[in-house]
C-alpha cells in the first residue's frame, strides 16, 4: 500500500465491501476538560434547520444549534453535498459567532484528527454506510433516524460501535423526554398491570409531492453523484431533490420510517426488545395523491412482539376531505397508547396520561421533548460508557428494523377487498380496529377502498436471532433485506 493515501483507500478498496478491517487510526483521549470538537453532516431540517422548498432561516438549528450551544463542544466543520446550504451555513454560523470550516464530502472528516464527534442527518440510504464509516475512523457518532435503510445494514453499525469501542448514538429523542423516563418504568413495574398491546400511530398531514413527466434537472449546486451514494443512480423523478426522497423506495422507507420510527422505539423501550418480531404483517397503499411517490401513506401493522403486541397505524390523509384537522385516538396524534390490564397510557414526546379503563385521567407525566438527547450523548463521551447512553445504537437498529420488516411485508402485498381483509384478520379485535379506522378515514376522503384496494401484505415470520425471514414467502422477502450498493459506496461485509 505504499504511496496509497488513508483518503484514496477509503474511496476505493474499503467502500467498495472487500470486507477488510480497518484499525481506527486516531482516538483522542477525552479529558473533563477538553472540548469535544464536533463536525456535523447534512445541512437540511435535522442538520441545521434548512426546510426544503422554504425560505432559509435567519439563524441556524437543528444538530448545529443543539451541540454548539452545550458547555465543552465545538463545532468546527459543516458537511453536505449542496453548496448552497454549505455557504448559507457556514456564513449564517459566522453571525451567530461560530467559525467553521464547510466541506461537501463527508470523507474529509474521516481524515480530520481535529474531529472527535461526527453527527449525521442525511437521508436514510447514507446513514449506515456513513456511520460505519465514522466508526472505523475512531469518530462517536450520533446517528438520525432511522439508522438504516435495511435491516442487514443496521446490524453492521451495532458490529462496528461495538468492535471499535464507539460511542453511538441514535436521533430517537423520546428517550430522553422527562415525562417518558418516568411513565415507562411506571408502567413496567405493573401499576397499571400487565401491558396487553401498543398501539403506535402516526397521523400526520402530508401533501402531494407532485407529478412529473419525466427526468427533472439536477440544481447545479449538489453532487448528485455523491448524493446519491450507495443507492441505485436514477434520474431525478420528483419536482424536489430535497427531502421528497422520503415517499421513494430507493432512498427513503416513507412515513413508517420517518416519522413512526420514533413511536416504534418507544414501544420497543416499554416491551425492552432485544429483537425483531418472529412475525410481521401489513396493509395499506398511497391514496388521494397522484404523484410520484411511492410509499404508503395510509398503513395498518401487526408486530407478534412479546410480552404483548404492537400495533401501528400511519394516516397522513385529514380527518375528512376538506380539511386540514387530523384524526386522533384516545387523544393522540402522534404518539402511542399502552394498553393495560388496569388502564393505559397515552402519550409520546411531551409525555402523557394514565388513564382508567373508563378513560378518566389518572396521573400526569409532564415531559419536555427529549431537549437533553443531545447533552446525553456528549456526556456519554466523556465517560466512554455504552451503558450512560439513553438511545443506543442497538436499540436503534431494533427500532429501524421492526419498521422495515413493515415495510417489506407491505410492498409483498397483493391488492385486496375490505372483506377479504377482514377475513384475513380473523379475530384479533386490535388489528380490526386499526383496519376499520383506516377504511374509514379512506372514505371519509371521498376514496372507495373496494375500487382503490389496498395492498394485503403476507404474515411473514422471522428467525429474530438470525434477522433473516423464514417460511412462506421467505425467498421474496429476504430480498429486501439488503440492497445492492453502488460501488465505490459499499457497506462491508466485515466491519
Amino acid at each position: 500500500m505504499d504511496g496509497l493515501t488513508r483518503r484514496s483507500f477509503l474511496k476505493s478498496s474499503i467502500v467498495a465491501g472487500a470486507g477488510l478491517v480497518m484499525a481506527a487510526p486516531y482516538s483522542r483521549v477525552l479529558g473533563a476538560n477538553n472540548d469535544i470538537r464536533l463536525a456535523v453532516v447534512g445541512l437540511g431540517w435535522q442538520g441545521a434547520n434548512n426546510q426544503a422548498g422554504q425560505e432559509k432561516p435567519e439563524t441556524i438549528g437543528g444538530h448545529c444549534e443543539f451541540f454548539s450551544k452545550l458547555p465543552g463542544v465545538r463545532l468546527v466543520t459543516v458537511c453536505d453535498v449542496d453548496q448552497d446550504r454549505i455557504d448559507w451555513a457556514v456564513q449564517t454560523l459566522a453571525k451567530q459567532g461560530y467559525i467553521v470550516k464547510g466541506c461537501r464530502d463527508f470523507r474529509e472528516i474521516l481524515d480530520d484528527k481535529n474531529i472527535d464527534v461526527v453527527t449525521f442527518a442525511t437521508p436514510n440510504h447514507w446513514h449506515s454506510l456513513m456511520a460505519v464509516m465514522a466508526i472505523q475512523a475512531g469518530k462517536d457518532v450520533y446517528l438520525e433516524k432511522p439508522v438504516s435503510h435495511n435491516i442487514w445494514e443496521g446490524r453492521r453499525v451495532v458490529e462496528a460501535a461495538r468492535k471499535y469501542n464507539r460511542i453511538v448514538q441514535t436521533g430517537t429523542q423520546n428517550r430522553s423526554d422527562v415525562g417518558l423516563m418516568e411513565a415507562i418504568p411506571y408502567i413496567q413495574e405493573g401499576n397499571l398491570g400487565k401491558i396487553q398491546w401498543i398501539r403506535c400511530l402516526c397521523y400526520r398531514q402530508r401533501d402531494s409531492i407532485g407529478l412529473v413527466n419525466g427526468p427533472q434537472p439536477i440544481p447545479e449546486t449538489v453532487d448528485y453523484n455523491l448524493w446519491t451514494g450507495p443507492a441505485d443512480m436514477t434520474p431525478l423523478m420528483r419536482e424536489r431533490l430535497h427531502y421528497d426522497w422520503h415517499w421513494i423506495w430507493n432512498t427513503g422507507c416513507g412515513d413508517i420510517g420517518n416519522q413512526g420510527v420514533h413511536e416504534m422505539d418507544v414501544a420497543n423501550w416499554t416491551l425492552g426488545l432485544r429483537q425483531l418480531a418472529p412475525r410481521v404483517m401489513s396493509m395499506g397503499g398511497r391514496f388521494g395523491f397522484n404523484d410520484d411517490g411511492q410509499t404508503a401513506n395510509m398503513q395498518v401493522i401487526y408486530l407478534d412482539t412479546k410480552p404483548a403486541p404492537i400495533y401501528f397505524e400511519v394516516m397522513n390523509l385529514p380527518v375528512e376531505k376538506g380539511t386540514k384537522v387530523m384524526d386522533s385516538y384516545r387523544g393522540s396524534r402522534v404518539g402511542l397508547v399502552i394498553q393495560c390490564e388496569g388502564g393505559y397510557f397515552a402519550g409520546g414526546r411531551g409525555g402523557g396520561w394514565t388513564y382508567d379503563n373508563e378513560g378518566n385521567r389518572v396521573k400526569q407525566f409532564s415531559g419536555d421533548g427529549g431537549g437533553g438527547h443531545h447533552q446525553n450523548f456528549i456526556d456519554a463521551v466523556r465517560s466512554r460508557k455504552v451503558s450512560d447512553l439513553r438511545a443506543d445504537i442497538l436499540g436503534g437498529h431494533i427500532s429501524s428494523a421492526l419498521c422495515h420488516t413493515c415495510n417489506i411485508s407491505y410492498r409483498l402485498g397483493r391488492k385486496a377487498s375490505v372483506d377479504e381483509i377482514k377475513q384475513t384478520i380473523g379475530d384479533d379485535s386490535a388489528l380490526m380496529d386499526s383496519f376499520e379506522r383506516i377504511v374509514k378515514n379512506l372514505r371519509a376522503n371521498d376514496i372507495d377502498p373496494d375500487k382503490e384496494r389496498l395492498a394485503l401484505g403476507p404474515m411473514l415470520t422471522l428467525d429474530p436471532e438470525k434477522e433473516q425471514f423464514v417460511g412462506e414467502c421467505s425467498e421474496w422477502a429476504n430480498m429486501y433485506l439488503k440492497r445492492n450498493y453502488r460501488a465505490p459506496f459499499v457497506v462491508p461485509e466485515e466491519v
